[in-house]
């Protein structure tokens, strides 16, 4: 009787045990699910944020090298002018 007794708390604390590892695995997974999903938005706003910068550093250099390129015909100008 003992025995039964003992073999029958055994089984139930494992049965216990296998239920709270399985739900604490099923919480780990979901919030693993979580993280990935927040890392892949992360992800595509900083490709979002690069080509925005991308772009507005090609739209500068452009800018600046019409500038030099107003200066250098103005200087070639000036230059000429006082031959």
């Amino acid at each position: 009787m003992k025995k039964i007794i003992s073999q029958t708390i055994k089984k139930v604390t494992l049965e216990l045990i296998y239920q709270v590892v399985d739900e604490r695995t099923t919480e780990i997974k979901t919030e693993i699910r979580d993280i990935k999903a927040e890392l892949k938005e992360i992800k595509k706003k900083q490709e979002e944020d690069f080509r925005y910068l991308s772009q507005k550093i090609d739209t500068t250099t452009a800018a600046i090298n019409q500038r030099l390129d107003t200066v250098i015909q103005i200087l070639m100008t000036s230059r000429q002018d006082q031959k």
